[in-house]
């Protein structure tokens, strides 16, 4: 089984349906309304986007293609509900952290621990990175462990729904590649 590559407001709308399931579970399944919102709100999001919507809505299309979401009946207004554990087979502690990975990006373990403790309460962090090297290690994989970056104590964790992830990006990006006096790396060189 491949894992199919989903755009970023694709892994929103499937992180915030996740994230809505444990934290607002009288209004889940969530309405068109009720999922841009979640896609566009201010906290607890990395990026914070602006998505309208008809593109929140060509995403959930594009999720019920790969069958990771469906429309719940029973109501006037039509109302849409994650698969991610039937399709990808992930147990409730890994799809919290798969959840802060997709809404928040990159993150260490222990953060990822805090971030998601609404959606699941983990003992220690050492469970965080047991359910993190699950994800790792399966096939497909859905997370990656990122190399530590200079200056960083710890390792960070990515999700792999949206492709592979350039390191490099995650981890140092905009810093000067001479480090903090701007120096290149050709005038490195000429030295």
């Amino acid at each position: 089984m491949t894992l199919p590559i989903l755009s970023a407001t694709e892994t929103r709308v499937l992180g915030v349906l996740i994230e809505k399931e444990r934290t607002v579970p009288d209004t889940y399944p969530l309405s068109l309304n009720a999922l841009v919102a979640g896609c566009n709100q201010k906290t607890a999001r990395e990026p914070v986007i602006n998505a309208t919507d008809a593109e929140v809505l060509t995403a959930v299309d594009g999720l019920k293609a790969l069958s990771l979401v469906f429309e719940g009946s029973g109501s006037r207004v039509v109302r849409f509900e994650h698969n991610l554990a039937r399709v990808y087979r992930v147990p409730g502690a890994a799809q919290a952290l798969l959840a802060t990975l997709l809404l928040r990006g990159a993150q260490t373990s222990a953060e990822l621990r805090l971030h998601s403790e609404r959606l699941y309460k983990f003992a220690d962090i050492s469970s965080v990175e047991g359910f993190l090297d699950e994800l790792a290690v399966r096939e497909p994989p859905l997370a990656v462990r990122l190399a530590r970056a200079p200056g960083e104590r710890e390792a960070r964790w990515a999700h792999l729904l949206c492709g592979e992830v350039a390191s490099a990006a995650v981890a140092g990006a905009g810093e000067s590649v001479g480090g903090p006096a701007g120096v290149s790396a050709a005038e490195l060189a000429a030295l």
